[in-house]
Order: C-alpha cells, then sequence, then structure tokens
C-alpha cells in the first residue's frame, strides 16, 4: 500500500457509491478518487459536481472518472454495482441478479494488475464478498464486505436512545448475514464495561430483555423501513464505507463488524459473513471470536448455512 497517496477506485456511481464518495472528500479520507460506471457520462458528471466542491472543504483530493486500468495502482477498489433492491425483495434475492454484474466487474480490475484491498458493499453483500474473492483469486484477508458494520451502528443508535448514553459508549454487535438470520449477541452486548443483560436485571423494570429484543428486530427490519419511504439506503452505508476504509489507511487495527472469510472460527469454514474483526492495512488482520452463549451459537450456524446454501446454488468453487 502506497502511504503517500491513498488511491480509492469505486466501481458504480449510483446513491451508494456517490454517498461513499461525498464522505470520503468531507472526511479528507483518501487523496485520489476514481469513479467507474458503466455509464461513463454518469461518472463524468459525479466527478464534476465533486470537484466543484473542493474550494469549500480541507481536501486536497484528485476526482476523476476512469476506466479499469486506473485500478492497477489503487489501495482500495471498492465494488458498489448492481441493480437496485425492490421493495419488499430480500437481500438474498438480489443474488442472481447481481452475481452476473459481478462477472463483468472482477476480471478487468485483476487484469489491471490491481494487488490492493477489495471492498465489497453490494447486496447481498456477504455472497457478493464471497463471490468477489472467488472470482479474483485473491487472499480472502484482502477481500472483505461492508458486512454488519451499518446494522452495528444502528444497534449502537437506538441502544444509546434508549440508555440515554452516548452511542459510543455502547459495546455491542450484530453478527451474521447482513440481512434477515442477522442476530445480536446480547450475552456480549456492554455499557461502558456493564453487561447490558446486567442493567436491565438491575433496573426493577425500566428496561428489560423484551426491549431489547425489539430493538434488535428494529435493527433488521430498518432498511425495509426506509426502502419502504424513500426507495434506496445509501448515507449511513457510505458512512460505514468511509469508516472501513479510514480503518485500513490509518493501519488502525479497529475492530469492525465486516463481511469475512471464516476458516474455523465459530466453528465454520467456507463462509463469508458479518464478524467482528481487527481491520488494518492488510485488511481483516483477523477474525475475533466472542463467547456466545449456546442460543446465540445456533442462530450464527443457522445464518452461515443460509448464506452457504445461496452460495453453493451459483456452483462457483471454494475459496
Amino acid at each position: 500500500m502506497n502511504d503517500e497517496n491513498r488511491k480509492v477506485v469505486i466501481i458504480g456511481t449510483g446513491m451508494v457509491g456517490m454517498s461513499y464518495a461525498y464522505a470520503l472528500l468531507n472526511q479528507n479520507a483518501c487523496d485520489e478518487l476514481v469513479l467507474i460506471d458503466i455509464d461513463r457520462e454518469r461518472a463524468e458528471g459525479e466527478a464534476m459536481d465533486l470537484n466543484h466542491g473542493l474550494a469549500f472543504s480541507a481536501s486536497h483530493m484528485k476526482i476523476y472518472a476512469g476506466e479499469y486500468r486506473d485500478c492497477a495502482n489503487a489501495d482500495i477498489v471498492c465494488i458498489c454495482a448492481g441493480v437496485a433492491q425492490k421493495p419488499g425483495e430480500s437481500r438474498l434475492e438480489l443474488l442472481g441478479r447481481n452475481a452476473a454484474v459481478f462477472k463483468s466487474v472482477i476480471d478487468p480490475v485483476t487484469e489491471s494488475g490491481f494487488n490492493g484491498i477489495f471492498l465489497v458493499a453490494t447486496n447481498p453483500v456477504d455472497i457478493m464478498t464471497h463471490i468477489t474473492c472467488t472470482l479474483s483469486g485473491f487472499n480472502a484477508r484482502r477481500v472483505l464486505g461492508s458486512g454488519t458494520a451499518l446494522d452495528t451502528a444502528r444497534l449502537r443508535y437506538l441502544l444509546g436512545e434508549y440508555f440515554s448514553v452516548d452511542p459510543r459508549n455502547i459495546h455491542a454487535y450484530v453478527m451474521g448475514e447482513h440481512g434477515d438470520s442477522e442476530f445480536v449477541p446480547w450475552s456480549q452486548a456492554m455499557l461502558a464495561t456493564k453487561p447490558i443483560l446486567d442493567i436491565c436485571g438491575e433496573s426493577g423494570g425500566r428496561c428489560c430483555y423484551e426491549d431489547m429484543e425489539k430493538i434488535s428486530e428494529q435493527v433488521r427490519t430498518a432498511a425495509q423501513k426506509i426502502i419502504a419511504a424513500k426507495r434506496a439506503t445509501y448515507y449511513g452505508i457510505g458512512m460505514a464505507l468511509v469508516r472501513i476504509t479510514r480503518a485500513i489507511f490509518g493501519n488502525e487495527s479497529s475492530v469492525l463488524t465486516v463481511s469475512a472469510a471464516l476458516k474455523g472460527e465459530y466453528g465454520e469454514s467456507g463462509v463469508y459473513v458479518g464478524v467482528p474483526c481487527i481491520v488494518n492495512r492488510n485488511g481483516v488482520q483477523r477474525v475475533l471470536t466472542l463467547k456466545l452463549d449456546e442460543k446465540e451459537e445456533q442462530q450464527f450456524k443457522a445464518s452461515c448455512k443460509t448464506l452457504r446454501e445461496s452460495y453453493d446454488s451459483l456452483n462457483l468453487p471454494a475459496f
């Protein structure tokens, strides 16, 4: 990775890709930003629009519409291309439509000589990340997806509201598929260093486990509610992608719930799934294994089974 010039290529200039680009600009998170889209004119227009905002920012980014050959010396290639999720459509139902899109994207990226980190945002993100790893032939640690990073942020926001504390002091995660089978391991959820379940038990009825499950359901259904109201979600995921990007460029070794390949962790292998990971300049440095209770272990296994079966239906090789 080139420390002197942090270069990001975004493939797909739809609302997710451009929310990511706009957040990168506002946070001065990279030095060079390349936009690639099948609609070249759209990419050029988006680059022009962003460049016109440079005078108002602290950034000195170089922003332009490019080609796949521009991936050659990139540090991160973020794939946001794909068809949009329809109201009422599950993320897994998107699979067949988006798998075809990825076949036309991965080959030219790798043929350019790209040797950085793939970051995937397209849904269903766990399976699309798995497909990216398989088609690229990259080491699995250098291929990661946004996973449940946004779900975890939603969870911490709602818990912060519930307990009237800063969400940054909530230490809780959403694990599993970024979709219907995701779950919250409440046994590992903390407010500062105090278990949230203990807080519920000691509250005299002011807060309870039933409320925690309602919050979990709110997190799980948030995307569908937003899609029903405004047709798509993009601001939150754009910010989540920048957070992952900063962890990579800053070599932070931050713990983020990204979509990562499991190779024996949690007793699972051959599947990409949202889990807490240490993320740094190498991509996924390692997967953290939380101590799940029996119910949570079963929920995690069920989520992995769902993802594995969906991936296997594509008849692609295992990584």
